[in-house]
């Protein structure tokens, strides 16, 4: 296989009740992460976009050939991915295997969503498409449901307090919020919060209460691939996708001989890692899912930051934070950056190749030295994909 490059990326604000349409957001971020390689869109070859819920949220399907027209791009083949919250990352890994095979030389690749169009109670309702639709929506179950229960689970099965846990979920939450205050694309940007407020807030489902739960939001991103011999002649600065993985699971209920493990995600990191070389010691940086606060937790682990019932103490000892062991979400997350579930994955690859280039200095949350990061990103309760990312100079 050829080795891949990303040289451009683009990010949108992320937002509530975004007055742009789902097109016109991805055309945004493509734009800018077209400006900054220099490249044209006579030059991008295909076109890979997730997105979950555009026919709900605005009546429109087919997105992706309205995108390749909007953007100039015409005629070229142009994918949806909807694969729940991990759809633009499933769309990266398919549009780097396509570059690394030789078949493609520069592609575009991102995310987009407006899921604050449909409301909170049709947000809801089909956020909770991407859970089992016979057995456990029809039980009642939805996303706050999963993860209250997967907290319970993880206090019993690990011996951890529910009042350690507690603290340790607002930490995460905390932590956040504050790097979120540094990120200008981030939907709460203005917005620190305290742990009293997190561990004292509106109860959702027990014991995840509001600020444990990440937002609906609005919003997209995208990047520019291309093979290594096209990227020397876009950009000094390529980041090179060197692993990828993926895997899936059954509804919750079948994956009780593992659970709070998330088996599917040690299998896909495990990939990830070998494909790269590496493993979890070498990561530099991390942008993992945080949809709720305890997300955060069970993911450090499954990746292999920690052991099992032990990755709390990473956030109560600071080592989450940008100059700790194991930076995480220094982006401010899904928690407070947001969570347009078609884009998020492309934003946290933006997030990583924008921090093993350098470029965040400004903004206080470039993670010092930083030459290897990692994407992790969770759709639904079955689809999980990873990404290996490394510097290249």
């Amino acid at each position: 296989m050829r080795k891949v490059a990303v040289v451009g990326t683009g990010h949108t604000d992320f937002a509530a009740e975004s007055p742009k349409t789902e097109i016109e957001m991805f055309c945004e971020a493509a734009t800018e992460a077209m400006a900054e390689c220099e490249t044209g869109p006579e030059k991008i070859q295909a076109l890979y976009c997730g997105n979950v819920f555009g026919d709900f949220a605005e009546g429109q399907g087919m997105i992706q050939s309205y995108i390749a027209n909007e953007l100039g791009m015409h005629n070229i083949p142009a994918t949806r991915f909807e694969g729940a919250c991990a759809s633009a990352t499933l769309a990266i890994r398919d549009a780097f295997m396509w570059v690394a095979s030789g078949f493609y030389d520069i592609v575009l690749v991102g995310g987009t969503e407006k899921a604050t169009a449909m409301g909170t109670p049709l947000a809801t309702r089909t956020f909770a498409m991407g859970t089992d639709a016979k057995y456990e929506f029809a039980a009642g179950l939805t996303f706050p449901g999963f993860f209250a229960l997967l907290t319970h689970l993880y206090a019993h099965t690990y011996g951890v307090s529910m009042e350690r846990l507690r603290e340790q979920m607002s930490l995460v939450s905390v932590q956040s919020h504050f790097y979120g205050t540094k990120n200008p694309h981030a939907q709460f940007k203005h917005k620190e919060i305290t742990v009293d407020q997190v561990s004292n807030g509106f109860m959702v489902a027990s014991p995840l209460r509001l600020l444990d739960c990440c937002p609906f939001s609005d919003g997209a991103a995208a990047l520019v691939l291309a093979s290594e011999d096209a990227a020397k002649k876009l950009t000094a600065k390529p980041v090179y996708i060197t692993g990828s993985g993926q895997a899936s699971s059954p509804r919750l209920s079948a994956q009780a001989p593992y659970l709070p493990r998330l088996r599917a995600r040690e299998i896909s990191a495990k990939q990830a890692y070998d494909m790269a070389g590496i493993g979890p010691a070498d990561i530099d940086i991390c942008e993992l899912h945080d949809c709720f606060s305890i997300a955060s937790i069970i993911a450090a682990e499954n990746l292999g930051f920690a052991e099992n019932g032990t990755a709390g103490q990473l956030w109560e000892k600071g080592k989450t934070k940008i100059n700790g062991k194991i930076p995480i979400n220094i982006s401010g997350g899904l928690k407070a950056k947001g969570h347009p579930i078609g884009a998020t994955g492309a934003s946290q690859a933006c997030e990583i190749v924008r921090q093993l280039r350098g470029d965040l200095a400004d903004s206080g949350r470039q993670v010092d030295r930083a030459k290897t990061g990692l994407v992790d990103t969770l759709g639904g309760d079955g689809i999980i994909a990873n990404l290996v990312l490394q510097a290249g100079w």
